[in-house]
């Protein structure tokens, strides 16, 4: 650029500033020093939590847990931090196949690289002894999938026949996830952000709603008594619903790790026992991956998981402010399936934490113990960081 373009260049800036229409670029700083305070947080008390556990299963190594999720979070701000740099919308021609390769991952874990462990068959093996769990990567496969279906759409996304379309999809990806990876609590969620998607274009969302609420309270009205009617039943999933319905009569075999993690979190009263001092993680089977937060309720008490509640209500809100700022309906869209996908995981761990639901196995976002699901969401992150990049702002 020679010294004339220079020139002409400031002037146009110049007058643009003079007339109040400059434009700067976004980018979402608040969000990511709450993912980072998250990490922290959950590094911290990931330690605390595994320090017993590790020290058992790994012949006295008590930071195995720890060293592996910091380095998985650490890979993981590295691979954000590339994310970032793609252009969201590259997704749209990709996103088709992404839904079919999650299909093919998935129907691998039933083929003999599909590994077993404590009692599930959801992972497959990758070379260097890693693991891979296909079910996470059809959380964004659908989450760039369904909002390009209703921007190829259009106008015909908010008929029957648009909708018939969406959920189908939504419904097949629930469907692979249950039946290829066993996997019940993973397809609820993958449904559900399909069904979060939509809702949020669709114009006639008081029916939704209503019926959405109708089916969670018939829901947990239909597992109240099936448990009182399938007592006799050997079914793990009804085993479930029995421990739900009544732990108490449970306490010694399927409600035993509901009781100790309730236990934990009546003993931790308001501020808890202190860091690193619970009694629980010595009791409660692998502590450190859904049950983490009874924990941190025992340590921290309930100003804990109110800080823990917190931070994610400050990271949900960022998303939607995001999703409501973003310069086209898919990244709107996009980012509005991640909100979901973490806003449901969250619900439903508390709710099994405070069991009020059956036990399920989701982990907590960005806190619990887990390679594959750490890694991914910080995918979906770097997604949501690159969407608030494209939002301009003008002064």
């Amino acid at each position: 650029m020679d010294q004339r373009q220079r020139l002409k260049r400031k002037r146009m800036i110049r007058q643009k500033k003079m007339t109040g229409k400059v434009e700067y670029s976004y980018f979402d700083y608040g969000l990511v020093a709450v993912l980072i305070f998250l990490l922290c947080f959950g590094l911290i008390m990931l330690y605390s939590t595994s320090y017993y556990s590790a020290q058992i299963d790994y012949d006295g190594d008590g930071t195995y847990y720890f060293r592996r999720q910091l380095m998985i979070s650490a890979l993981g701000l590295v691979v954000m931090y590339v994310v970032t740099k793609i252009d969201y919308h590259l997704y749209a021609r990709y996103a088709k196949a992404l839904y079919v390769i999650s299909f093919i991952l998935m129907a691998l874990v039933q083929t003999p690289l599909g590994i077993e462990a404590n009692g599930a068959r959801r992972w497959i093996q990758l070379p260097f002894r890693q693991q891979l769990q296909p079910s996470e990567v059809t959380k964004i496969a659908v989450i760039l999938f369904i909002p390009y279906i209703i921007c190829s759409l259009g106008k015909e996304a908010y008929t029957k026949k648009g909708a018939f379309w969406i959920f189908l999809y939504g419904g097949l990806a629930a469907a692979g996830v249950f039946v290829l990876t066993e996997n019940l609590s993973t397809a609820v969620i993958v449904f559900g952000i399909a069904a979060v998607i939509f809702f949020v274009t669709y114009p006639r969302t008081k029916k939704i709603a209503i019926a959405f609420f109708v089916i969670v309270i018939g829901g947990l009205i239909a597992g109240q008594i099936l448990g009182r009617l399938l007592e006799s039943s050997g079914n793990f999933r009804l085993q479930r619903i029995l421990s739900w319905v009544d732990p108490e009569k449970y306490a010694q075999s399927g409600a035993f790790q509901t009781m100790q993690g309730l236990l934990a979190i009546g003993s931790g009263g308001f501020f808890g026992k202190g860091l690193g001092n619970s009694a629980q993680k010595m009791v409660i089977p692998e502590p450190q991956n859904d049950m983490i937060l009874s924990i941190i309720c025992e340590e921290l008490g309930v100003f804990g998981l109110i800080v823990v509640l917190v931070l994610f209500g400050m990271l949900l809100y960022r998303l939607m402010f995001i999703a409501q700022n973003a310069p086209d309906l898919y990244g709107s869209l996009i980012v509005t399936g991640v909100f979901a996908h973490i806003a449901i995981q969250v619900i439903l761990n508390v709710a099994v934490v405070l069991n009020v639901i059956p036990t399920t196995g989701i982990t907590l976002p960005f806190i619990s113990y887990g390679g594959t699901s750490a890694l991914f969401l910080m995918i979906e992150m770097g997604i949501v960081l690159n969407v608030s990049g494209k939002i301009k702002i003008r002064r």
